[in-house]
């Protein structure tokens, strides 16, 4: 259908043109309670889809902050595990230079 507009805004008012799943039920008695309950819902269904759609945008940033606070976690995470490697391997021949010293002193 090539029909521009929504369901709650037609492009036209003209019965005829509109889709025919937009008529109301002809069924229904004039002052039924059930088509106002039903429109009602839908309309607050509408209403709910069209917040969650605005929401998306904000929802998927924070879902891309969440993801880089926990990347930039690791990263923190794996940097002190470098850094406290380096400084063990640096401990360790910091502790082989003093025990040879030590030994060169106690020989001599």
């Amino acid at each position: 259908m090539n029909t521009l507009g929504t369901i709650d805004r037609p492009l036209t008012h003209d019965p005829k043109k509109q889709d025919p799943t937009m008529q109301r039920p002809i069924s229904e008695p004039f002052g039924s309670d059930s088509f106002a309950r039903d429109a009602s819902g839908a309309t607050a269904s509408r209403q709910n889809r069209n917040l969650e759609m605005q929401l998306i945008p904000e929802v998927l940033a924070r879902a891309q902050m969440h993801d880089r606070l926990r990347e930039a976690e690791s990263e923190r995470l794996a940097w002190r595990l470098v850094t406290a490697r380096r400084m063990q391997r640096r401990a360790e021949r910091a502790s082989l230079r003093a025990r040879r010293a030590l030994a060169m002193a106690v020989m001599h």
